[in-house]
């Protein structure tokens, strides 16, 4: 019987070093919109996060307001109900997800109050989806840095 540490197991490749998911995935900052950042609800502060905004329309599953005491909660600034059943965080309507959001955007006076606290000082959007690229905070932080402020709430 072959055990995982048998000797005739295949070398295992070293381990690549630990990055967060936000490195990983080039979101620690954004160079088209500086000062903003994304991370996760469930992903601890972090020095340079600034303010904490949540931009998730439902309370992250599983933590309580004390978790995420020293966060802004935005909801408005989430994609619509409708949009975001449809959905559904399948990566296959990414694209028209970001289509369908972006139009929202457009017409939604929340966007100011995010692009004012930019203004401000840095900003991490917080969101609570497990995929780290295909979800909203993403595509609002593609959003607020390829849109110019004048086109928001027309």
């Amino acid at each position: 019987m072959r055990t995982a540490n048998s000797s005739h197991d295949a070398p295992r490749a070293a381990p690549e070093p630990e990055v967060s998911g936000d490195e990983r995935h080039g979101r620690s900052s954004r160079p088209d919109a500086p000062g903003l950042r994304i991370r996760r609800a469930y992903q601890a502060r972090e020095p340079g996060d600034g303010r904490r905004v949540l931009v998730d329309r439902l309370w992250p599953r599983g933590l309580s307001k004390h978790d995420l005491e020293d966060v802004l909660w935005i909801r408005d600034v989430a994609p619509s109900t409708g949009l975001r059943k449809w959905f559904g965080h399948k990566p296959e309507r990414w694209a028209e997800f970001r289509r369908r959001y972006f139009a929202e955007l457009r017409v939604n006076p929340a966007v100011k109050i995010l692009r004012d606290l930019i203004a401000a000082g840095p900003v991490t959007l917080i969101y609570g989806a497990h995929d780290e690229i295909h979800n909203q905070a993403a595509a609002l932080a593609d959003y607020l840095g390829q849109t110019p402020a004048q086109e928001d709430g027309q």
